[in-house]
């Protein structure tokens, strides 16, 4: 269900047990974590998190979660999956980097594989973003790569949830 892709300087492969430590440390970064559901969790919760991607996404098929390398370096997560909103009927893009791998062009190099991966190899005729108004940096990738914003969300928690949408052109 999860297959191996690449890009110019990326490589997505399904993540490896030997993995759990670098994505655990990845999502209690203040500075990634808050953005991924509903923000940092404890350090047991992540790794949790870690062990139901085995346990259950691909051990049912559910959706593809990648491991991300640049020159065979875990840097970040990514996945593309049906969205959890009730609110938005469709596939959305998820993923995240570390901060040592910020401003390079890696986002941008890895949102346009998903959404490439999303309309070529899924037919997905939309690929969602689902974005908190205040994380400017993933905004602006999403814009560079075509997305357009949609609708407004006000959470419970008094932040704003922006719908960003790439529509696959026929």
């Amino acid at each position: 269900m999860t297959p191996v892709l690449r890009s110019e300087r990326l490589n997505l492969s399904p993540y490896a047990a030997t993995d759990e430590e670098q994505f655990v440390s990845l999502l209690q970064d203040e500075a990634r974590g808050r953005w991924f559901g509903d923000g940092t969790q404890s350090v047991e919760q992540t790794h949790a998190l870690f062990r139901r991607i085995f346990g259950l996404v691909y051990a049912e098929s559910q959706f593809p979660i990648w491991a991300v390398r640049h020159e065979g370096r875990y840097i970040g997560h990514a996945e593309i999956k049906p969205s959890p909103e009730s609110w938005l009927d469709g596939h959305e893009i998820v993923c995240g980097l570390f901060r040592g791998s910020w401003g390079m062009g890696l986002g941008t190099e890895l949102g346009q594989l998903l959404t490439s991966y999303g309309h070529e190899t899924l037919a997905l005729s939309e690929v969602h973003a689902t974005v908190d108004s205040e994380n400017i940096a993933p905004i602006t990738v999403l814009k560079r790569l075509g997305f357009t914003q949609g609708r407004t969300v006000a959470e419970d928690n008094g932040r704003t949830t922006l719908l960003m949408t790439s529509v696959q052109l026929s």
